[in-house]
């Protein structure tokens, strides 16, 4: 039987709170059970597929928490308005959780799960740039992009890429500039 009081939800919490202190290199099942209180076979009892089930768990919930995280700087936005905030909203995840924002999977998983919570991350950034008419093929092509910018932009800031003395919230700036007037300029199929 699983202790009571400990959840899979609640393994994850441990491990994420790993991932934020030490990277997602530190995470093992001794070290999450450590956290928990628990012996580390008894941590199959909640994540019965061992360290692989955990780091898949792990990552859907980092793409959900950025998915979260974009869905709601988009709320109540449009157009140029929208693509700031959503790309300041990505950035801001990743520069505040940078290792979590590293088990961030960069290709599609044959997983079930991970495939729903991966569609509704893009699915933000589609239904953003439905503000610009764009939808078919022009809106993948588009959020591709958008994900092209909003990883380049968090991965350089947070690998510590951008080391000049210029006040990185004004490139951040010139960057939304160039990417929204980009969207507004996009060619028509």
């Amino acid at each position: 039987m699983p202790r009571v009081g400990l959840t899979p939800e609640q393994v994850v919490d441990h491990a994420l709170a790993l991932i934020d202190e030490q990277g997602a290199e530190a995470l093992t099942l001794a070290a999450v059970a450590a956290r928990a209180k628990v012996a580390t076979p008894s941590l199959y009892k909640h994540v019965s597929g061992g360290l692989a089930e955990l780091r898949r768990l792990v990552a859907v919930r980092v793409t959900e928490e950025l998915a979260d995280r974009l869905a709601e700087a988009a709320v109540g936005r449009g157009g140029d308005d929208a693509v700031a905030a959503v790309l300041r909203a990505y950035h801001g995840y990743a520069t505040e959780y940078p290792h979590r924002y590293h088990a961030l999977p960069q290709a599609p998983q044959p997983d079930d799960d991970l495939a729903r919570a991966a569609a509704r991350l893009v699915g933000v950034i589609v239904a953003v740039l439905r503000g610009y008419g764009l939808e078919g093929s022009e809106a993948i092509h588009a959020a591709r992009t958008v994900r092209s910018v909003a990883h380049g932009f968090a991965s350089l800031s947070i690998g510590g890429g951008f080391q000049l003395a210029e006040d990185l919230a004004v490139t951040e700036d010139r960057l939304i500039a160039v990417l929204t007037g980009g969207l507004r300029a996009w060619p028509a199929p």
